[in-house]
């Protein structure tokens, strides 16, 4: 289920492009390029979060630490509750938001939840005015990027693709210094959201993968635990395995990533390669994994839960 949220931090005027604290865990950002935000200042006076995703909370909860007046929205209140005890405001629509705001920032679940917040009826697109912009932080293909962006710029505003113009980069570049570890700016919209697509391919394979690696190793007697750490001290060593392993053989599944999510990645990343004839029949072959996944109920449970498929007990 698509959560969506808004909020709208007030910069003040020594905010800089350098988080005063760093966190410990941050996502990437990837940009891509469309139209030209003609704003004097370098950092905008206000920013709205349109639609949040799993990690959005704690992006927020950074802004909120940076000193930020905060605005958020959310179709559920009571998922804003959280930021609200710590300061944020609460509007009653993306529209009503993007309205008071000059960066709106849209972080959805899916292509459709995209879309709707961003174009449906009270849409963050119907705040947006001249020299305001608009940073879709979705994992979306890139029509649905280039949709937005279109209707976006019609209204006089900017687009930035995260999942623009190099101008609205530099004007966002302090927001998404608080929000990630690292930003790159690929040009053209559309391009952030097929390297968005692509990573997402690469790590839900990755984790079907390791799944089918500590179920080997538990059939042939080893224990799965040193795999882990073997796995950690060697050349294919990833946080996501040292992260998630331990959980994955108890057989727990904490929510950081729905399943669901991973495996709309992987249609979408699948979609993008035959739209250009590359052959991808390992990431295929994972997909299939996460949709037998998915019909035994484990949609809402983290993508790690794809190893449940693998079981002998969803094999019969």
């Amino acid at each position: 289920m698509a959560m969506c949220s808004s909020f709208c931090p007030h910069l003040p005027n020594h905010f800089g492009g350098r988080p005063a604290y760093s966190f410990p865990t941050k996502p990437l950002s990837f940009l891509s390029r469309l139209s030209l935000l003609k704003h004097p200042m370098l950092h905008p006076k206000n920013l709205i979060k349109s639609g949040y995703g799993f990690s959005t909370f704690d992006d927020v909860h950074s802004f909120l630490f940076e000193w930020c007046d905060v605005t958020v929205w959310n179709r559920t209140k009571s998922k804003c509750d959280p930021l609200i005890s710590l300061g944020a405001k609460y509007k009653l629509s993306p529209e009503e938001v993007a309205a008071s705001c000059d960066v709106t920032f849209a972080m959805l679940a899916d292509p459709e939840s995209a879309v709707d917040v961003a174009l449906g009826k009270h849409g963050a697109a119907n705040g947006m005015s001249s020299g305001k912009g608009y940073v879709d932080v979705s994992t979306v293909d890139g029509a649905t990027s280039k949709l937005i962006s279109g209707h976006i710029k019609s209204t006089g505003a900017s687009f930035l693709e995260a999942s623009c113009d190099k101008s609205l980069y530099e004007i966002a570049a302090p927001l998404l210094d608080v929000m990630g570890k690292s930003r790159f700016y690929l040009g053209d919209v559309g391009n952030g959201a097929a390297m968005k697509l692509v990573v997402n391919m690469i790590m839900g394979s990755m984790m079907a993968s390791f799944s089918e690696g500590l179920l080997l190793t538990e059939k042939i007697g080893l224990d799965p635990k040193v795999l882990v750490e073997v796995v950690s001290q060697g050349a294919i060593s990833a946080p996501m395995y040292s992260v998630k392993g331990p959980s994955m053989i108890q057989s727990l599944y904490p929510t950081a990533f729905p399943l669901k999510h991973q495996q709309k990645d992987l249609r979408l990343a699948l979609g993008l390669a035959e739209s250009v004839s590359q052959s991808t029949p390992i990431a295929a072959a994972a997909n299939e994994l996460y949709k037998v996944a998915k019909s035994h109920g484990l949609s809402d449970e983290d993508f790690s839960a794809v190893i449940e498929a693998l079981k002998p007990k969803l094999q019969q």
